[in-house]
């Protein structure tokens, strides 16, 4: 079969792509339940719950939580703070925000594998294969579909991620202290190319799968050591300079960009089709 020249970027067919598996996303319960629901607990009910309880928390834990080992890091920015909103500020701020980066991970995630392995589920597939654009341009609007809404769903969680801090710290705050500097560069920099890291490593993995359950189990084992890290590094990250963060995130970006660049490069209509 002839496709198009590789040579210039159809963005009208991408587009048009683009389009249609989102359509296809959005109705599909499966895919959009968990993408609310999740982000909802985590975003939401989890640091309303917390803050509370961390908001009405004794000053004296206060100064054991800042004196353990784990926290002892942190305990820097959080002694220049009165006293009754440390605990709030050192919870909400710093040890519940890594939770930011797990979410641009879980959405690549559920995208990635329904990229396609949906399509061979639904039997879709040969109208993928015929249509009249280039392996490239095919193989960046299966990465568009997935990396847009991570993004977006990750900008509107920590939206509403930092909403839900301000409200429940204020009666001890009596201002908003979030986002600060290092908080917004890793929602806006680090999260979209954490995103894009997940996609370099995934869409491959739909591409390989039958179905999207065989994808998301072999995605689960490529995601969750990702998750892991980004849980565990995200409050340091809270703590380095701010350029030093943006560091971090072009980093990032690098290793994800290249991935892509890989993967793609080896990306072709007869590998899918027998792989399907």
């Amino acid at each position: 079969m002839s496709h198009p020249s590789p040579r210039s970027v159809d963005w009208s067919a991408i587009r048009t792509i683009v389009g249609r598996d989102i359509r296809a996303v959005r109705r599909s319960k499966a895919i959009v339940l968990p993408m609310a629901l999740v982000p909802a607990v985590l975003l939401v009910a989890l640091p309303f719950g917390i803050g509370l309880i961390a908001r009405n928390a004794p000053t004296d834990q206060v100064q054991s939580a800042l004196g353990s080992s784990l926290l002892k890091n942190l305990a820097d920015p959080i002694l220049g703070l009165p006293e009754r909103e440390r605990l709030v500020v050192l919870v909400l701020g710093y040890l519940l925000s890594p939770l930011l980066l797990v979410l641009p991970l879980m959405v690549s995630a559920v995208l990635a594998a329904d990229a396609f392995a949906g399509e061979k589920e639904r039997r879709t597939l040969e109208v993928v294969l015929h249509l009249p654009i280039s392996d490239r341009d095919l193989f960046a609007a299966k990465v568009l579909t997935a990396f847009l809404p991570a993004v977006a769903l990750t900008w509107i969680g920590a939206l509403l991620y930092t909403v839900v801090c301000n409200v429940v710290a204020w009666p001890v705050t009596g201002r908003l202290f979030l986002p600060f500097s290092q908080f917004a560069v890793t929602v806006l920099w680090i999260a979209p190319a954490v995103a894009l890291l997940a996609l370099g490593l995934l869409v491959v993995v739909s591409s390989r799968a039958r179905t999207t359950q065989e994808a998301n189990q072999l995605g689960g084992a490529v995601i969750l050591p990702l998750i892991f890290v980004a849980a565990a590094q995200t409050s340091a990250l809270m703590l380095l300079p701010v350029v030093s963060v943006l560091a971090v995130g072009a980093l990032v970006w690098a290793v994800g960009l290249a991935l892509l660049w890989f993967n793609g490069r080896r990306f072709t209509r007869d590998r899918l089709a027998s792989a399907g």
